[in-house]
């Protein structure tokens, strides 16, 4: 199970809530033996390492107390599915279809990914640390307590989200689409890189560094047609 661990600083003038992290202990677990994933399957305790999950469509599947381990899932169906008290570590692929899904109590290691589609999904407690996801549509997904940490987000899609207590640390944020994103307590301060393509005026919740202001000037002056001239 996952315990949450406390803001620091929580009540200091200034303070900015700090999202609350999983800390997921497995219990011992079952290698995965199946021949692929079934539509509303029941994974409990299970080890999938190595196992090639492309293309396989497990729709409303539940993954709970699992680990997946150097994964395939290419293409991998897996809409509306749930991934409960879980560990993806070194997980790749291309076009794998988690719209709707709900993660909570969820860590994300090293994973390699490319046109993951969250859209509309529920992630609660959930922990990105490494690795590079390029195109992560998260459009009218809801955040809450989701730290990414390390890791490369080549345009990702925030388009419409809801962020709350979501934490970008020492990671890279490539054309990032905030339009339409609604935000509390989204602290970019230690952002490696920060590039925003849209939705600059979407910020309004969220903590930036001095030095990030004074990047992100110019977009805030085109936003209120400020023309900044020599």
């Amino acid at each position: 199970m996952a315990r949450n661990s406390r803001s620091e600083g929580a009540g200091g003038k200034g303070a900015v809530a700090a999202a609350r992290r999983p800390e997921v202990r497995l219990p011992p677990l079952v290698p995965f033996d199946g021949e692929g994933l079934e539509p509303d399957g029941d994974y409990d305790g299970m080890r999938f390492e190595g196992v090639d999950l492309a293309d396989e469509s497990g729709p409303g599947a539940r993954f709970m107390d699992c680990a997946l381990e150097g994964c395939a899932l290419d293409r991998t169906e897996l809409v509306r599915a749930r991934f409960i008290d879980s560990v993806l570590t070194g997980v790749r692929g291309v076009g794998t279809d988690l719209a709707g899904a709900s993660l909570r109590d969820v860590e994300v290691v090293d994973a390699r990914l490319g046109g993951v589609q969250l859209h509309g999904a529920v992630l609660e407690r959930v922990h990105v640390r490494g690795g590079k996801i390029d195109y992560l549509n998260l459009r009218k997904a809801r955040l809450t307590d989701v730290v990414f940490e390390g890791c490369v987000l080549s345009e990702p899609d925030f388009g419409d989200a809801q962020l709350v207590r979501v934490e970008f640390r020492d990671c890279v944020l490539k054309r990032a689409d905030f339009s339409s994103a609604r935000m509390d307590a989204v602290d970019l301060r230690t952002v490696a890189e920060l590039d925003i393509a849209r939705g600059v005026e979407r910020l309004a919740g969220a903590v930036i560094s001095p030095l990030q202001l004074m990047e992100l000037a110019p977009a805030f002056a085109a936003q209120i047609g400020v023309r900044v001239e020599a």
